[in-house]
Formats: structure tokens, sequence, C-alpha cells
């Protein structure tokens, strides 16, 4: 806002002295404050140009400039040329004014008018509870996509819901484990790969409070009920957690989906199709070779599943397809 106010004045004033209007306006903060609020070298840029001395130079700008007394003190030339500017306590009570008048649209710019940005950030799986490594996430996050909301774009903040996958089985196997071990068998093996956070014996707790003894068998049916129990139960305390550090996002983008609505079938058959996919060793294999990448990755693993890399590329394919003229990921 400063800065704003002065370029005009300036620039009206070597419109005056035929000076080319697409030349840069510097302004400078002194090193001392007795030099003023601000200074500018352009008489000296303009040297060259005009062929006169700079302070000659200044002395021109100076005659031709037109500005409110009421805001600004003075003009005055310094050194070799140098036009250095003081203002008036007016002028900076009258911008605490203009901040207030806007309140929170202060400073708000019209840059991305008309442009769609996803951010999609935090993206916790949930198998457990946030940690303080999440939480910079989280602030970093939230804080890009306050900056593009600033600039006028037209914001999406987004949770990618990672609710698919092994480490939903582990949490499902964790949770069995101490719900059995809790029902009256403490001896029961706890799995080596699974989840030891005191909150999954939080979670085996409220799961025998609603379900008591029904779901000792371990079959498919039980697991997938423990395993949808446990992913609600944690994620409400993730969106809780970000409730209490006023993080609230716009879309939770659920992992599941993009099975149950064939959007990875639909990725393997166009990488097919296009001869970017093919077998080997009974796994399908991504050609990343032919992408400027050295080596290819495995998409889906001989035993049928597939890798983090398809159910992504899924995901960013329909990001991509919603419409976003720039997607951010943290």
């Amino acid at each position: 806002m400063r800065y704003n106010y002065l370029v005009p004045i300036f620039q009206n004033a070597l419109a005056k002295l035929n000076v080319n209007q697409d030349i840069e306006l510097y302004f400078d903060v002194p090193k001392n404050e007795s030099h003023g609020d601000f200074s500018s070298n352009i008489a000296m840029r303009l040297a060259k140009t005009l062929g006169k001395a700079p302070r000659a130079i200044a002395e021109d700008i100076i005659a031709n400039l037109e500005y409110d007394s009421n805001l600004i003190e003075s003009f005055e030339i310094a050194g070799a040329g140098f036009i250095n500017i003081k203002l008036k306590n007016k002028f900076w009570t009258n911008i605490l004014d203009s901040i207030l008048l806007k309140a929170e649209n202060f400073g708000r710019l019209e840059i991305g008018a008309g442009k769609k940005v996803n951010v999609e950030y935090v993206s916790v799986n949930p198998t457990g509870l946030l940690h303080l490594g999440h939480g910079r996430n989280a602030a970093i996050g939230d804080t890009v996509a306050n900056l593009f909301d600033m600039l006028g774009y037209e914001v999406t903040r987004e949770y990618y819901f990672n609710n698919a996958g092994n480490q939903m089985k582990n949490l499902a196997k964790s949770i069995y484990a101490r719900y059995i071990q809790s029902v009256g068998n403490p001896e029961f093996p706890f799995p080596e790969d699974g989840y030891h956070g005191e909150y999954v014996k939080e979670i085996a707790n409220e799961l025998i409070a609603k379900y008591d003894k029904s779901l000792i068998d371990n079959n498919e049916q039980n697991l997938n009920s423990i395993r949808k129990f446990g992913e609600e139960w944690c994620f409400e305390k993730i969106k809780a957690t970000l409730d209490r550090i006023n993080i609230r996002q716009d879309v939770y983008f659920n992992e599941d989906s993009l099975y149950s609505d064939g959007k990875i079938n639909e990725v393997i058959e166009f990488f097919k199709k296009e001869g970017l996919a093919y077998e080997k060793e009974d796994a399908l294999w991504l050609a990343l070779s032919k992408m400027g990448l050295e080596d290819d990755r495995v998409i889906v693993k001989s035993t049928g599943e597939p890798t983090y890399r398809l159910p992504d590329i899924a995901y960013h394919r329909e990001k991509f397809r919603r419409g976003f003229d720039l997607i951010v990921d943290l």
C-alpha cells in the first residue's frame, strides 16, 4: 500500500518529462531514519538515458511531482541524486483506518481470480492418532491454502483418506488381538507388524462395550466390522485434533472409492492400452523407463494386491479430472 501510493505520483512526474513509462520504480527504506521513510534511485538510473546529471534529473522530477501535502512532508535530494521521501503521520494513520475497514479482507488480492486450486494436506492414514510431524504438515498445508485464498483463488482443501490396503488390515488384526486378550485370552499373540500404541487398547475396550463377545470368531466378516470400527474411531480423533487447531478441510476423499467405483481398473486398462504396463514374474509392472525414469516399478503384486503407487496414481488422475488449474500436494 505504501509503494502503491508513491508509484503513480512518480509516474505522472516522469510522464511530464517524456520518460518511458515502462521503467520500473523502486523504493527502499533508508538505513538512516533521518533520511526519511523511503528513497528512490530513479534519477541515477535515468542519467544515461536523459544525458543529464542525476541531481539535475532529481530536481526536475521533484518539480513535477503532484501530491497531497497532508500525507507527504517532503521530497529531498541526497548524495549523488537519491530522492528521499518523508511521510506525515496522517499517511500511516490512514493505512490503519484502511486496515480496520477492510478487516479480514485486508491484503486480499485478485491474482488468482477465476482459477481453481486444490491443496491436499495432512492425509494421515486412519490407523492412529496425529503426532507432532502431522501437526507441522497440517499447519504448513493450511497456511498455503490460506495464501491462495488471499490471492483470490477458489481453494479446495482436501484430505486423502487412505482407508484401504495392508495398513488397514494390520489395524484390524491389532484391535482384534487386544480385543481377544481383554475378553479372556491374555496370551493371544499380537501380530508382529501390528500397531502397538495404547490407543489400540482403547479401541478394543470400546469395541467390547458395544459388541461384548460377539466378535470373537476370527472370520472375514468380524475383521471387516473391527476394521471399520477402528477406522471411524481413529478418524474421529484425527478430525477432533484438527478442529482444535482450526483446520477444517472441504473434501475427504476415500481411497476405498477408487476400488468400488472401478477407478483402479480404469487406470490399469489405460496403462495397458498405452503400452505402459506389462506382466513379469506374475506381477504387473509400470514402464516408468518410458517416462524418463531409470527403473520400472511393480503396481500390482503377484498376489493381486496393488502397491501404493497404483491407488495414488488413480487418485491424482481423478483430481486432474475435476478441473483444477493448480494442484498442490504436501
